[in-house]
């Protein structure tokens, strides 16, 4: 998958690029994806798909908090807990879904990727992918990625 990063963004009303998470969105509080909206979609995106991953939990591969993809390219956002009418994949707790940020106390402040990625094709992709999986599926379809970062810590 090649890197290419031009006009497309991705932001939450829930918090800023590099800011604290709000508690609501984390295992500790509600336990919800927060709100999120993109523009600057590539011309001939046909979907997209959408990642969130803590890469500095204390595992080989980090950890996976939310696969959804099969997101038509007319969306441009998603409400507060509001993934589940597009393909949710499995997190690193084995689950479907999202799970908020659960770092261990004392771990220091963790790092939250809300990867979106502009695919070139509709892809029909089976429910249930993980991480690695969904990212084998789209790494040839991949027009165009943008991230927002959010921080947690306890």
């Amino acid at each position: 998958m090649a890197l290419n990063v031009k006009d497309l963004r991705i932001v939450s009303s829930a918090f800023t690029a590099l800011e604290r998470i709000p508690k609501r969105y984390t295992s500790e509080g509600e336990n919800i994806s927060p709100p999120l909206e993109w523009s600057g979609l590539p011309a001939g995106t046909k979907q997209l798909a959408l990642i969130c991953h803590d890469p500095d939990a204390p595992l080989p591969d980090g950890f996976t908090h939310w696969t959804i993809y099969g997101i038509p390219a007319n969306v441009s956002q998603l409400a507060e807990a509001g993934g589940s009418k597009f393909t949710e994949g499995m997190n690193s707790s084995d689950k479907p879904g999202y799970t908020g940020p659960a770092p261990p106390a004392g771990h220091g402040p963790h790092h939250y990727y809300f990867w979106l990625y502009a695919l070139d094709k509709e892809l029909d992709l089976k429910p249930s992918l993980n991480r690695e999986q969904l990212l084998n599926a789209i790494a040839d379809h991949v027009i165009e990625q943008a991230r927002l970062v959010g921080i947690y810590e306890r």
